[in-house]
């Protein structure tokens, strides 16, 4: 009897990317410096973190991996290896924007008039303030979206304008609409936005009575810096009674303070962020500073009104710093315009789903009087205002963004400008290593500090 070897052939083993397995589609990296690691973000999923050399080299080969090796669930967990379809995952977020309520939102103008002129605004001032009528209009739509959504959420941002030149009317819609979701045992949450120069202590203590939680307030630089752009309409400069009112008052609500970047002030954001840092010291204050850029707009042009828009490829770095600060899971849209549940209503009570549209009536979709999300189309003046804005949320046609790495992070980005203007991508898509280190740095800083 002959006697072989056995029947011991190792079975193979299927590898991770025959088991569906792969390195994630939305990943940006860069190394680290003064070190050996290489700091990775995933732009879907919302992470951040460091891989050592070695790991960075098994990750590059990690597709061939044994799918039960134990770097391929070490990798899965840091959301660096997935097992499904990122960009189908991301068009279906896309869907669900639209429709899923995560509460209703309205964006009030209690008035489109405006005591500043600002050479770079948007907005198309009308001196005209909210009527009661109005104001009535605004509580019944607030309730039929409530009825219709199924949420107990109402957020309200206070806009114009300028909406502290009509703070009664603010008290009193706050109060009702407050009285309207307590009614109902659910959560009421309010936001301005506003010049900052009517910010009294007295005004103050009435936001903080309107459950008002965060202010944002434009401060262009230092004194005459800001003088420049942010002015009465008189001419008259505006820089030092807003920084009283920051510094003197007591506000118990959050402020976010914006500096519109343009040609004439870039070089000046750190050193307003390090002052109002100073004030926020002196007051007590919670207010922190941040970047956006000044861009080309039609209101402008019509004013004869514009400044040199920041130029150079630095200009991606200063905003950085602000994307960092919010940067988490994909969404799957860029903002409330891609929502249904997400309304402006201008002073006559007309509806927009973009805040750069409330100043423009060719543009509103309908009324506080008529519209009813539960009929939207039919209850709409013009459905074509509320659907174009609409379908701009994911899934998109465009092939560009399609393949883009920064698609979760932008959505295909302001719906506004792609429909009105040009396609605006992120300031920083060519440079995608300055925003990883960053966020990376954010992160472990996050982490040295818990």
């Amino acid at each position: 009897m002959m006697h072989g070897q056995g029947n011991h052939t190792e079975e193979r083993r299927e590898t991770a990317g025959e088991a569906g397995w792969h390195v994630s589609r939305y990943l940006i990296w860069a190394t680290i410096p003064g070190t050996q690691g290489i700091a990775v973000a995933n732009l879907f999923s919302g992470t951040c973190g460091m891989c050592s050399p070695l790991e960075w080299a098994l990750l590059a080969e990690a597709d061939d991996l044994p799918r039960d090796h134990p770097f391929v669930a070490h990798f899965a967990r840091r959301g660096l290896m997935v097992n499904f379809d990122e960009q189908a995952a991301l068009q279906t977020l896309g869907r669900a924007a639209c429709a899923i309520p995560q509460g209703v939102s309205l964006t009030i103008c209690p008035t489109m008039g405006c005591n500043f002129d600002c050479p770079y605004c948007f907005s198309t001032h009308r001196g005209k303030k909210m009527s009661s009528e109005v104001q009535d209009d605004v509580v019944s739509l607030a309730q039929r979206m409530l009825d219709v959504s199924g949420t107990q959420r109402l957020s309200v941002t206070w806009f114009g304008g300028e909406p502290l030149l009509a703070p009664r009317i603010i008290e009193s819609l706050s109060s009702r609409l407050i009285s309207l979701v307590e009614q109902r045992g659910g959560t009421y949450d309010a936001s301005i936005i506003t010049n900052g120069y009517l910010l009294t202590q007295e005004v103050a203590d009435m936001l903080v009575a309107a459950k008002v939680q965060h202010a944002q307030v434009t401060v262009d630089g230092i004194g005459a810096t800001h003088d420049a752009t942010r002015r009465l309409a008189d001419g008259s400069p505006t820089f030092d009674r807003i920084v009283a009112n920051l510094q003197t008052n007591k506000l118990g609500f959050r402020v976010h303070v914006r500096c519109n970047v343009h040609e004439n002030n870039r070089g000046e954001f750190d050193d307003l962020r390090a002052y109002m840092e100073r004030v926020a010291h002196a007051s007590g204050n919670n207010i922190v500073c941040f970047p956006a850029l000044v861009r080309d707009n039609a209101a402008a042009d019509m004013r004869g009104h514009q400044v040199d828009l920041a130029r150079g490829t630095d200009m991606g770095e200063l905003l950085v710093f602000q994307q960092v600060r919010h940067f988490g899971p994909a969404r799957g849209n860029y903002c409330g315009a891609h929502s249904l549940w997400d309304v402006g209503i201008d002073e006559q009570g007309r509806l927009h789903k973009c805040w750069e549209a409330v100043d423009k009536p060719a543009l509103s979709f309908g009324t506080a009087h008529d519209w009813n999300p539960a009929d939207p189309i039919a209850t709409a003046t013009s459905p074509d205002n509320l659907t174009q804005l609409l379908n701009t949320a994911l899934p998109t046609s465009d092939a560009e963004c399609l393949d883009c790495v920064w698609l979760p992070l932008c959505a295909g980005g302001c719906p506004y400008r792609r429909l009105f203007e040009s396609k605006a991508c992120v300031a920083y898509k060519d440079d995608p290593q300055t925003f990883v280190r960053a966020l990376y740095a954010q992160t472990h800083a996050k982490k040295e500090t818990r």
